[in-house]
């Protein structure tokens, strides 16, 4: 979730890194520096420890599942120098670590990132495998579509949940549609995600989908406005859902109505717009999916209750 600007100091890279001489030792100077530098988290990783040892074992070539006794590796004047430099542009310059990585990891498969599109963070990670079981019985997804697609990750991941389907994979950047080239073509997937450039169905030829999903633009205007610095490097289109938030929201109600089959599925993500949604939409009885961490912040709405507004 976006976090707020910090007004901590920001701390540079160890000034002399050769007294850093294990894998150990730079990740406790990362962390403090982290605390001290009050560096934003949440777009790769939720603590200090688990995003500065990303960084980390991505500098030096090392396998990302690593066992402890990495930790007690002793770097070359080479090796620090590459930590150094990676950790300064964290810390210092502020850039999100799945820029410094170019990639991002949702549900085990890596995607390519870049500044062109929000680095992935989905609650649909732990709800596309759960879809199955809340369509009628015997339906079969044949067709589906994400909605706001950015780098293309959630289509993708529909695409493996129901392999017999075709998804379409819908934005309104042209930037954001090249990143997703990119990793529908890494995943071999080019047969069953079809990119579209589109504002939100404008523009998108006319199907009926069983399962329309969406991550859209959520965050009020004036919280964008409010971002940490490694939040507001990410492309506010993607972010900026207006002035309360609600603006792509509703165009995805109003459309979908058309697009659902009688049978289908809306489901969108919608962030802290919980009791806005429900106080602008309570004739759609709006269904809060569970989620591990307790947010709950994918409703869920089926046809008929669309095309009853």
């Amino acid at each position: 979730m976006p976090t707020r600007k910090s007004k901590r100091v920001v701390q540079a890279a160890p000034p002399d890194s050769a007294q850093l001489a294990t894998l150990g030792a730079w990740l406790e100077w990362a962390e403090a520096a982290y605390d001290r530098a009050g560096i934003a988290l949440g777009q790769v990783a939720a603590t200090a420890h688990d995003e500065a040892l990303y960084l980390l074992l991505h500098a030096l070539g090392l396998p990302l599942d690593s066992d402890a006794r990495v930790l007690d590796r002793k770097l070359t004047a080479a090796e620090r120098i590459a930590v150094s430099e990676m950790l300064h542009r964290r810390i210092h310059d502020r850039v999100p670590a799945a820029y410094l990585t170019r990639e991002a990891w949702l549900d085990g498969e890596r995607f390519y990132v870049d500044e062109r599109v929000l680095i992935p963070r989905s609650y649909f990670v732990e709800i596309i495998p759960t879809l199955d079981a809340l369509l009628p019985d015997g339906v079969k997804v044949r067709r589906a579509a994400d909605v706001c697609t950015g780098s293309g990750c959630l289509a993708i991941l529909l695409a493996r949940q129901f392999p017999a389907a075709k998804v379409d994979a819908i934005d309104l950047s042209a930037d954001a549609l090249a990143v997703a080239r990119i990793n529908v073509r890494a995943h071999r997937l080019g047969r069953h995600v079809v990119l579209h450039r589109g504002d939100v169905f404008a523009g998108v030829p006319v199907a009926a989908y069983d399962l329309i999903i969406s991550n859209p633009p959520y965050e009020p205007s004036g919280h964008c406005d409010q971002l940490a610095p490694e939040f507001k490097q990410e492309p506010r289109l993607a972010l900026d859902g207006g002035a309360d938030g609600l603006g792509i929201i509703r165009r995805l109600f109003d459309q979908a109505r058309d697009r659902l089959a009688p049978h289908g599925l809306l489901l969108i993500e919608a962030g802290g717009l919980r009791r806005a949604m429900e106080r602008e939409f309570k004739s759609l009885r709006l269904q809060w999916l569970p989620t591990a961490d307790g947010t709950d912040c994918v409703c869920l709405v089926r046809a008929e209750q669309l095309r009853g507004m």
